[in-house]
């Protein structure tokens, strides 16, 4: 059953590539939808079969041998525990509602283009649930890989447009950075531990001492592997292909920023977890860079004009919080949070998603306003979800942010908290700032007919419709006309995803709150190393199903992750408060400077003028980037390399060799006269040269 949780979806990208584009839409959908709606039902039965089991298991499946070579064993396996069985409801759960939500938002595509969309959508969840359920590290990058492709597909589905087109060329190579350093970390490791199978490394490497050396081999191999986090995940300094994607479907936002492809890096640290505990030096790189980013791209988010570009930046900070969580050894609160946040940021992203569906393409936050009214379902879902992220108390972004920040400082990295807790403040204050301007006051039309600033990119770019990239083609009121609520099969997906931003976080109420942190106990099992390790011999049939059974918890979880006593249950308590109180603090200063006080937010903008260019332009990161690499490059290539190398080099060897075959050829048909007298005279001087020659010797 393992199998079919991925095969499925495969199955669908391949009835919607080969015979979707000559079938209706309502097939093609209705395929697509079902493929996914069906590996979530297996997911289901999956996961409830892996529990009911008696005591703690893991299921594994060995479809086939693959790469068998030496001490290179590598058979395609899958395996399933807490860990992999949480990622494969999130991915198939949420992934079944963004299928069906794309099925009234992409409605004014072709039939061609309809089935294309649906078969890049099917493929990408096939890939993400092999990347999770990868029972090693080639598998997983099988997934990894595929996930990068299909994001490629996705986020450039409009590919006429060349802001659509450039935006998924970016993200292919900027995570194709990341991907290098993921090779030469299973490189390292395979030449180290002979085994590149989580649960065998992670017995492998308990038997080390933690490394004290910022150089040593585990160290050096889970910096490597970070750096294929910072990639995938969007960090500092690989996040800026994140933003840009926001070029492809809104949908399309939601599955790969929420749910999907930018959590893998988390995921990944978290199945890594016995390797990244033994390299605390590269733990304080992970929670550095983590909280790092998400202060940064908090700072900018605060004063970005498109809709979607703030939430682009909010999954940048969030998934900081996530690195945080991981960095600090906490890391059945990352897992927590990234559950959570699979839940109200997708549902944030398809209410913007509906809100430009109502708008015919309009997303520059200037020219909306008034909202409320005429989308009420659009808008109690979305505010559900905004309270949700900025933490308000008993939703489910409360409990998780709670438990990060909670981690980090009674873990001692008071530093650490403090940040968190401003970046935390800058989630209130811009995700309210959203709120505000697209759905409070009356509709307005604020937005400069040109860009304020070169790098700002105009709102008209960001049409629908794939043949004519600047005509909104979603909608039906008109940019300028009365907007209306979504049709139902837009409407249901939000109210869905917003009961499950309210009590998602309920499994992991802490015991400051009388709760007992089930998702932590659920969790604790994937994070430390298996006693029994499996024979990885592939079945005969191909896919027989092994029961292994997984190491009791320990009593002191991983990263210091244990029930908290009483003094730290007042700890948490005090913490919490303070935490509720920024969260509040976040949406009043929202409410007062763009609610009440618009002019003197303006006005504080114009003030401190060259501080709002640097937020705007997001701190000139993108134009360093190219400055300092891009440029060179270009200059390089077609300097040396082009006509040094290639023109000059390789060309002209090739072309020279060509020239003297040429006239070697030249020079010798002259000596084919024709004359058979010529030729007897020739072969009488060649015989008496070789019997002279050896005569002579």
């Amino acid at each position: 059953m393992l199998l079919l949780i991925p095969l499925l979806p495969f199955a669908g990208f391949l009835f919607n590539a080969t015979l979707g584009r000559r079938l209706a839409k309502s097939i093609s959908g209705g395929v697509a939808c079902l493929a996914i709606v069906a590996a979530f039902l297996i997911s289901l039965m999956a996961v409830l079969g892996l529990q009911n089991a008696a005591g703690p298991h893991a299921l594994r499946q060995v479809v086939f041998t693959w790469l068998p070579s030496g001490d290179l064993q590598i058979p395609f396996e899958l395996y399933l525990d807490p860990l992999s069985s949480l990622m494969i409801l999130v991915i198939t759960g949420i992934g079944s509602l963004i299928h069906i939500y794309s099925t009234g938002y992409m409605h004014d595509e072709s039939d061609s283009e309809f089935a294309r969309y649906f078969s890049y959508l099917n493929l990408f969840a096939s890939f993400m649930l092999v990347l999770v359920l990868g029972a090693n590290m080639p598998v997983m990058f099988i997934g990894w890989e595929g996930v990068g492709l299909c994001s490629y597909l996705l986020i450039g589905f409009w590919f006429t447009k060349k802001s659509a087109a450039d935006a998924g060329k970016k993200a292919f190579i900027v995570n194709r950075i990341g991907d290098f350093g993921f090779v030469l970390a299973m490189l390292l490791l395979f030449t180290t531990f002979t085994t590149l199978d989580f649960q065998q490394l992670a017995v492998a490497v308990s038997s080390h001492a933690i490394e004290t050396t910022s150089w040593g081999v585990i160290t050096v191999a889970t910096m490597l592997l970070f750096l294929g986090a910072t990639g995938k995940s969007a960090q500092i300094p690989l996040y800026v292909w994140l933003p840009d994607a926001m070029e492809g479907p809104t949908p399309v936002s939601a599955l790969i920023h929420a749910a999907t492809m930018v959590t893998a890096g988390v995921y990944m640290i978290g199945r890594n977890a016995v390797l990244f505990t033994h390299a605390p030096h590269t733990l304080a790189v992970v929670a550095g860079i983590g909280v790092a980013t998400a202060l940064m791209a908090g700072t900018i988010g605060l004063v970005q004009n498109d809709i979607k570009r703030v939430l682009a930046y909010s999954t940048v900070s969030q998934l900081g919080y996530m690195f945080l969580a991981m960095g600090v050894g906490a890391y059945a609160a990352g897992i927590f949070h990234l559950y959570t946040h699979a839940f109200f940021k997708a549902l944030l992203f398809l209410g913007s998603g509906s809100v430009i569906h109502a708008l015919s393409g309009e997303q520059d936050l200037r020219n909306m306003g008034g909202l409320k009214k005429y989308l009420p379902i659009t808008y109690w879902t979305f505010m559900i979800g905004a309270l949700a992220i900025a933490g308000v108390p008993l939703l489910s972004g409360f409990f998780s942010k709670d438990e990060i920040l909670f981690r980090t400082f009674s873990g001692g990295h008071t530093l650490l908290w403090a940040i968190g807790i401003a970046t935390s403040l800058l989630t209130a204050t811009y995700m309210f700032r959203l709120v505000i301007m697209a759905f409070h006051g009356e509709r307005r039309h604020d937005a400069p007919a040109a860009p304020a600033h070169p790098e700002e990119e105009e709102p008209a770019a960001h049409g629908h419709g794939h043949a004519a990239p600047a005509a909104h083609g979603h909608g039906h009121g008109g940019g300028h006309g009365t907007p209306h609520e979504a049709p139902w099969s837009m409407a249901v997906p939000l109210i869905i995803l917003a009961i499950g931003s309210v009590v998602a976080g309920y499994v992991g109420v802490p015991h400051a709150l009388k709760g007992n942190n089930a998702i932590e106990s659920f969790l604790e099992p994937s994070f430390e190393a298996s006693p029994s390790v499996p024979s990885r011999t592939a079945s005969a049939a191909g896919g027989a199903l092994q029961t292994v059974a997984v190491q009791e918890p320990r009593t002191e979880p991983p990263g210091g992750e244990s029930h908290a006593p009483a003094a730290d249950e007042a700890t948490e308590l005090t913490l919490m408060g303070i935490s509720v109180g920024i969260a509040f603090a976040g949406i009043g200063i929202a409410f007062f400077f763009w609610q009440r006080n618009r002019q003197m937010a303006d006005s504080l903008a114009n003030q401190f003028g060259g501080l709002y260019r640097l937020l705007l332009n997001k701190y000139y990161v993108d134009e360093l980037y190219d400055a300092a690499i891009v440029q060179p490059i270009k200059l390089l290539s077609t300097g040396a390399l082009w006509k040094g190398v290639d023109a000059g080099l390789i060309d002209g060897t090739v072309n020279g060799v060509g020239s003297l075959v040429r006239v070697g050829s030249n020079r010798l048909r002259r000596v084919q006269t024709g004359s058979v007298r010529t030729y007897a005279a020739s072969l009488f001087l060649g015989v008496a040269l070789i019997l002279g020659w050896y005569l002579w010797l």
